[in-house]
């Protein structure tokens, strides 16, 4: 896709207006950055669709206090003509409202152009899971006579019994970890700290790897780092990856896996167990609950699948 251009703005003072936006932005993104504790890449995020609105404002010699609702659906068809799609568009109309309730609050306008202007529906692909028996399957498979065996099976364990991200993962301190009270302290996005339930399989998991991690001649700065690579070190999310990839294809499970996979199968086992939606929520660390819904669209569609099987289910 083309990048929007500045370089042919019709504006006079083309220097004086690219300065305000510039200043504009930053005074947002680092207030983003020091008030909402938001991560260095939500913040690059928000910045690159930020860069695309001042160009297409500059372009038309739009100072920011003046732009329009009209202003900002004629920047969102544009982006639109330019193939981004609607997940995209959704995202940067976001952050778009982000930057006119920051001009509201430090009183360089009155009324935000952008609060009224809906984002179109996102498209939403359902997520890849394992199913119990894959899971159980993948958990068997584990070579605990490796070296790293224990170790493996307890990351998988704790991913799929506690739904991390594999960041939150490798982050994982043994100063966290409170085995007797059930649960796992853990810092997600933003710096946002939850306490998330961990069963009694990955804790029996977990204490025994614990007792080879003993033996290990332990780098100083992974001294509190639960789970280690051979060295004694952080393990990286890529090793994560191949591990997990490795481990679920030698249990015979023909499907694309991540991580993430795992995550997936935790939140929709316990939806479809009947677990409350906002509890689900509270352990994934989800700050909205429509990013939780996902996963009751996923049960609905298990449903119409089986649904084929029933005798009246059939077009006359």
């Amino acid at each position: 896709m083309k990048e929007l251009s500045i370089t042919d703005s019709k504006t006079d003072d083309y220097s004086s207006l690219l300065k305000k936006y510039d200043l504009l932005i930053e005074d947002y993104l680092t207030y983003l950055t020091l008030e909402k504790s938001l991560a260095a890449a939500t913040i690059l995020a928000y910045n690159d669709d930020l860069q695309k609105l001042k160009a297409f404002m500059i372009a038309q010699d739009i100072v920011p206090e003046n732009i329009t609702s009209e202003n900002i659906e004629s920047f969102l068809a544009d982006i639109y003509d330019r193939g981004l799609n609607r997940t995209s568009q959704a995202r940067i109309l976001s952050g778009i409202k982000g930057l006119f309730k920051f001009m509201e609050m430090e009183k360089r306008i009155t009324v935000s152009p952008a609060e009224l202007i809906d984002a179109p529906n996102p498209q939403r692909k359902l997520p890849e899971t394992l199913s119990i028996d894959e899971i159980e399957r993948t958990i068997n498979s584990i070579d605990l006579s490796l070296p790293e065996g224990h170790r493996n099976k307890a990351i998988v364990e704790v991913l799929y019994g506690c739904g991390l991200r594999v960041s939150e993962l490798v982050s994982l301190q043994i100063s966290c970890y409170y085995p007797k009270k059930g649960f796992v302290r853990i810092v997600g996005k933003g710096n946002k700290e939850r306490l998330t339930p961990i069963g009694a399989s990955a804790i029996h998991a977990i204490s025994i790897y614990l007792k080879q991690r003993a033996l290990m001649k332990i780098k100083k700065d992974s001294e509190d780092i639960l789970f280690l690579n051979k060295n004694g070190g952080k393990l990286s999310r890529t090793m994560i990856l191949i591990l997990v990839k490795q481990i679920v294809g030698a249990a015979g499970v023909e499907k694309t896996v991540s991580p993430h996979t795992l995550r997936h199968s935790f939140a929709t086992h316990l939806i479809d167990g009947g677990a409350d939606l906002r509890a689900v929520q509270e352990m994934l660390g989800h700050s909205s609950i429509t990013t939780t819904e996902i996963y009751t669209h996923l049960n609905q569609a298990y449903l119409r699948e089986i649904i084929k099987f029933h005798p009246r289910n059939f077009s006359k």
